[in-house]
């Protein structure tokens, strides 16, 4: 059976923090297709190369090895109390500069009202939520950047359906290419394919007169927005009287045709 799950093919494609309830099913379902180790190994492989829960991962590890019982030991890799040491101590310095959000979130600060919220924190804590995480202080940025490059995939995707952040394309590119060697899932990836004058070896402005020409050529309704470095794709919709009358073409023809052949003899 197990040449038909396709878990693998999914969790190439996932952030690895929501390939770990995958893994969680196959270990516990009834009727596994796996076996346990393996899918041990597999978890295990995840937190130490993706993630910063190194508790969870020396867990793992000593159920790998059979550690059940109290009484029996099992000890943890060196590289891991190691990495374990790294994260607590970035842990700690991130604690201070985040701990007046934490409270203010803690206490509900907050309330329904989006735009208040927005007002609130940006006067108490300097956040500028109308440009996005790129104007946030630096240090949150950083924490994304050392802490969870993941969050890319979601920023990425939030600013691409939200018209009125598309300004910041440009510098969200940026931000991914410098964490490529760290993180990239697909949505990273294509926003990356994206900025087409590196692929074609072309300066910006030779890009940009090259895609022209071809808007031109293929007659298509589109512009570039030379801000944010994007084209705009327009799509053409004929209303519905221009439907209703395109319907009508030739309906005289056919409805004499239609009449000829039922008067016809057989």
């Amino acid at each position: 059976m197990a040449e038909h799950d396709l878990t693998a093919r999914m969790a190439a494609h996932m952030n690895c923090h929501l390939v770990f309830p995958l893994l969680e099913f196959l270990q516990w379902r009834p009727g596994r297709v796996y076996a346990v180790e393996e899918i041990l190994q597999a978890k295990l492989r995840l937190l130490i190369q993706g993630t910063n829960m190194v508790d969870y991962a020396m867990d793992t590890h000593k159920l790998l090895h059979g550690d059940t019982d109290d009484d029996v030991v099992v000890p943890v890799p060196d590289d891991m109390v190691e990495r374990r040491h790294e994260v607590v101590t970035r842990l700690g310095a991130l604690a201070a500069p985040a701990a007046p959000i934490v409270s203010a979130l803690k206490n509900h600060h907050l309330g329904p009202d989006k735009e208040h919220n927005i007002r609130m924190l940006h006067e108490r804590f300097q956040l500028n939520f109308s440009i996005c995480a790129f104007r946030l202080p630096s240090r949150y940025l950083n924490a994304i950047q050392t802490d969870a490059p993941h969050l890319l995939r979601y920023l990425a995707a939030a600013i691409v359906v939200n018209r009125r952040r598309r300004n910041m394309l440009k510098e969200l590119v940026k931000v991914i290419q410098q964490e490529q060697h760290i993180y990239k899932d697909p949505i990273t990836e294509f926003l990356e394919c994206l900025m087409l004058s590196e692929k074609l070896k072309m300066s910006y402005n030779e890009a940009e007169l090259w895609i022209m020409n071809l808007v031109s050529n293929s007659k298509l309704d589109a512009k570039i927005d030379t801000a944010s470095g994007t084209l705009i794709m327009t799509a053409n919709h004929a209303n519905i009287h221009q439907q209703f009358i395109e319907s009508l073409k030739n309906l005289d023809m056919r409805t004499f045709m239609l009449a000829k052949s039922t008067m016809e003899p057989a």
